[in-house]
């Protein structure tokens, strides 16, 4: 579906109406884009259909590559010690991201993979999958974690730095009829966190944290 000049889409491997665990199944064989190839295999979404939280980041990184399950790595380490924090019951909270496959290049020598960050047409590829388990879910609340995540749910003119903390009504995701009930908060990405300088990381923590405490109190 995605070879030669053809458009990047996941919609044709996307069984509509199914719940979670047949959409998991289904996105395992999913070639909607050349990401697929390389990565060690899809990494959907984890947590119950009951969730009242759905955090959305960008993509797989490399342990989550490996072990097939979304933050598991250092960056879901921190987004879950902030999670808490923030006053948000982890129990209900389904993480998943907006790009189901690992982008990335070899490192010089080859043993480590570098994170790229998923384009436009890559990240438009796979809204099916987000938009479905948006659906099954229905969440009160929905946070994206950073631009890629920000850019698959509110369009390509998304910018963390302008729109971040505050409650945004939850559009609909192409090829869904109505958007949701829910409201969408934004914030940075918890790996912005790692990345950070010893001087400033403990800032850029806490205004995770104040961002994750605005998606908080918007829980009825």
């Amino acid at each position: 579906m995605a070879g030669g000049g053809e458009e990047y889409d996941a919609g044709p491997y996307v069984p509509q109406g199914a719940g979670l665990e047949a959409l998991r199944e289904a996105a395992a064989g999913c070639r909607g884009c050349p990401l697929y190839r390389e990565a060690g295999g899809t990494v959907f979404g984890s947590g119950t259909a009951s969730a009242r939280v759905v955090l959305v980041g960008e993509q797989p990184g490399d342990q989550e590559d490996r072990r097939g399950e979304p933050f598991v790595g250092p960056a879901g380490g921190v987004l879950m010690r902030a999670v808490d924090e923030a006053g948000i019951d982890p129990t209900e909270t389904y993480v998943t991201n907006a790009v189901k496959h690992f982008k990335f290049q070899p490192a010089p020598g080859g043993k480590r993979r570098i994170h790229k960050t998923p384009s436009l047409r890559e990240i438009s590829a796979c809204k099916p999958w987000l938009r479905e388990e948006l659906r099954v879910i229905g969440p009160e609340v929905v946070v994206a974690l950073g631009a890629s995540a920000g850019k698959a749910l509110l369009g390509s003119s998304f910018r963390v730095g302008q729109q971040r903390g505050v409650a945004l009504p939850l559009p609909p995701l192409d090829g869904a009829e109505e958007a949701g009930e829910g409201v969408l908060v934004a914030t940075i990405h918890p790996s912005a966190v790692l990345r950070a300088g010893d001087a400033d990381r403990a800032a850029m923590y806490a205004g995770l944290v104040a961002d994750l405490r605005v998606a908080g109190r918007l829980l009825r």
